[in-house]
């Protein structure tokens, strides 16, 4: 089990403007008008719309125009980007990547970037060192909004991202970073909608600062509900990161707490 710990580093917006020139008096020729500003001035991004959405690579195109195949062969698991707390990280390539950003103007500046170190099978390898390629130095934010994002990249490659709201935004807080074991079994389970239900056995795991585990593990309990982006495999014992939610007015028969699958930091097969 490999245990990454990312620094964060400080968030910084900085903007810019100009005005142009006064026209000389003794300039028969009317000035002309300034030029209108374009959508990605500085004045006009909202530096916040970048860390309330996941961004979901959609499309990738070179200079030319032509589609980047490599970077868009997993439809179904897009590359996505995270930005939080003056970090990037980079998901759904092999290796999960990250490092230091800065906002100023149009341009977003990238550190370093640094990434796990596992192999992969099939082509995602050639997706992480693509998007690893384009994610260089600085880049051009020729668009932002709630619903997408458009980057250029140094050789003038044009990535394109649609958002999807982060589960803070979706809850309206940080919430709170549980740790759960999952029994590599599901168990019937009484449910007063459901006949023949089964519930996931689950039961918390506690770890220190150091992250040594702490305390005795329970009994597995039934889990009614569901954890959002953790796909349950029969035979799989896994110890998931979870962030978990209060939800502002459930129904009356709806759970009042979301749990969001942070990440699996341990799995075993059970016979």
């Amino acid at each position: 089990m490999k245990r990454i710990l990312l620094l964060a580093l400080p968030f910084a917006l900085m903007t810019a403007c100009s005005n142009p020139p006064a026209a000389k008096d003794s300039d028969s020729t009317p000035a002309p008008a300034p030029a209108a500003a374009p959508a990605t001035a500085a004045s006009s991004l909202d530096a916040a719309q970048l860390t309330a959405n996941h961004w979901l690579l959609e499309n990738a195109v070179d200079a030319a125009g032509k589609r980047i195949d490599g970077l868009l062969v997993n439809p179904d698991k897009p590359v996505t980007l995270d930005f939080k707390d003056g970090r990037l990280s980079v998901s759904n390539a092999c290796n999960r990547m990250g490092g230091s950003y800065t906002l100023e103007g149009d341009s977003l500046s990238l550190g370093g970037m640094m990434s796990t170190n596992m192999a992969c099978a099939g082509n995602l390898m050639d997706v992480e060192r693509l998007i690893g390629e384009r994610l260089q130095s600085k880049l051009t934010v020729r668009s932002l909004d709630a619903s997408a994002l458009t980057l250029v990249a140094a050789n003038g490659d044009v990535l394109s991202f649609r958002a999807e709201p982060t589960a803070e935004t979706r809850y309206g807080g940080e919430g709170v970073t549980v740790f759960m074991e999952v029994d590599a079994q599901t168990k019937p389970c009484p449910h007063p909608l459901m006949k023949d239900a089964t519930c996931l056995q689950v039961r918390e795991v506690k770890y220190n600062e150091q992250g040594l585990e702490q305390g005795k593990r329970g009994a597995y309990e039934n889990f009614y509900g569901n954890i959002e982006g953790y796909k349950h495999e029969p035979g799989v014992r896994n110890v998931l990161r979870l962030k978990r939610f209060q939800i502002k007015n459930p129904p009356a028969d709806a759970p009042s707490q979301a749990y969001v699958l942070d990440m699996v930091v341990g799995s075993e097969m059970v016979k």
